[in-house]
This record gives C-alpha cells, sequence and structure tokens, in this order.
C-alpha cells in the first residue's frame, strides 16, 4: 500500500474516533467537567484549555503518556479544538444587548431562556478542516454559567441563539446586502443583524411554523427598532417558494 494512502486512513481513521469520543460526550455528560478539576491542573502552570483536554483525554480512555497513539490524537485534534469563552463578548452581542427574551407560550412553541453551566463543553463554531485532512471540531466552555435565548417546541429544544450561532452567522452576515432571502426565521438572529446594516435594504423570511412566527411578530420584531421597517414574513414551506 502507498504512504501516503496509509496517512491519509490514519487520519481518517483519527477523525472517526475524535467524532465519536465527542458525540459520545457532548450528548450523554457534556458537564463532566468540573470547576475543581480544572482549577486543581491550571494550578501546575497550564492553561484552563489544556486541562480540560488533559481531562477529556483520561475519560476517553487515551493514555497520553505511554501510548504514541494517544499522544499523537491528542497533540493533533485535543490541543486544538478547546476554548475557553469569554461571557462578555456574547453577551456584548447586539442581538443579546437589545433584544429581551420573555418566558412565554403559544401553542406547542415557548420562549426561554436556557443555560450552560460553567466548564460545560458545546459545540462552538465550525469543524476546521487542516491541509492534510484532519477535521477538528471546535469546542468551547465558560468559566461561568451562560445563559442564551432558545426556542421549545413540545418541550424540546429547537432553536437557540448560542455562540455557535453568532460565530457561523457572521460570514452570511457579512456578505448580505441589497434585497435579502433567507430560509427559516429560527429567533431571528440574522434578520436582525442583517436588517441592521446600511447596505441592506429588506429581509424576507420564509418560514413555515405559524407558532413560530406569531412568537416572533408579537415578542421579537418590536425589539427592531427601525430596522423592523426592513423585514417581511412568508409563512410557507422552503422548498415549495423556493420552486
Amino acid at each position: 500500500m502507498e504512504p501516503n494512502k496509509v496517512i491519509k486512513d490514519k487520519i481518517t481513521e483519527d477523525n472517526y474516533k475524535v467524532f465519536a469520543l465527542l458525540s459520545n460526550y457532548l450528548n450523554h455528560e457534556p458537564d463532566f467537567v468540573k470547576e475543581e478539576e480544572i482549577t486543581e491542573i491550571v494550578q501546575c502552570g497550564v492553561s484552563a484549555e489544556y486541562a480540560f483536554a488533559a481531562i477529556l483525554a483520561a475519560v476517553f480512555g487515551l493514555d497520553v503518556v505511554d501510548n504514541v497513539e494517544d499522544q499523537d490524537l491528542f497533540n493533533n485534534y485535543f490541543n486544538h479544538m478547546l476554548h475557553k469563552l469569554d461571557a462578555n463578548k456574547y453577551y456584548g452581542d447586539p442581538y443579546y444587548k437589545n433584544i429581551k427574551i420573555p418566558t412565554i407560550n403559544i401553542g406547542h412553541s415557548k420562549l426561554i431562556y436556557q443555560k450552560y453551566k460553567p466548564f460545560e463543553g458545546f459545540v462552538c463554531n465550525d469543524i476546521i478542516q487542516t491541509e492534510e485532512g484532519r477535521q477538528i471540531p471546535q469546542i468551547g466552555f465558560f468559566e461561568t454559567e451562560f445563559l442564551f435565548p432558545a426556542m421549545m417546541e413540545n418541550d424540546r429544544l429547537w432553536m437557540s441563539i448560542t455562540p455557535n450561532e453568532i460565530e457561523t452567522m457572521k460570514e452570511p452576515i457579512y456578505k448580505a446586502f441589497g434585497n435579502v432571502l433567507t430560509f427559516g426565521l429560527g429567533m431571528g438572529y440574522y434578520a436582525y443583524r442583517a436588517s441592521q446594516k446600511d447596505n441592506v435594504e429588506s429581509v424576507t423570511v420564509v418560514e413555515s411554523n405559524e407558532n413560530v412566527i406569531d412568537l416572533f411578530n408579537k415578542f421579537v420584531l418590536p425589539q427592531f427598532g427601525k430596522a423592523q421597517k426592513k423585514i417581511k414574513l412568508i409563512r410557507a414551506d422552503a422548498f415549495e417558494y423556493a420552486q
């Protein structure tokens, strides 16, 4: 087998392994890491990110001391995928600052605030792909409790405005201009940020869920200020509308 093929296959195997480990962690016990453990390790002179990575590696059963393959996995992924986030950065986002979400129900939909616990892990940005083909998930955590707006549907989390939403929306918001069309309302984050731009004349949002539209119209849109004049909501199925 060619050396390059062997390397490529090993990287693919590593990608699968990391995703499987993280999926189990994020879906079953994302608040496993505790502040006391982080504090103890940080006292050894390492960063909170490194401490977090070391704890996860141990929980995942990786031997980063004596096992060369585990060492490589740690160095190639864990050192690049964990981030201590600044809560003030996100609380300073215009949506967070200006839009206040009430706890209210319409039909099976409900607006609430949810929270990340201190040192609870969550996806915080898009996957980074290296030149050699490694796919590195981006996992964030806060040192303190972090509240974020969310919408429940039939008592299940349906949509939210988390750091991941904010980070992954940056490029689409930056590129928005003129008359903008978007499919899916969510909680109105994209519509709000795009409508704030001087070079955006209108934002048309296609959304099929009547309860979501009602919640948005009654409790969120009125807080858009002058920008709400740019917003047009169309109740329709996105695929049917696109045709």
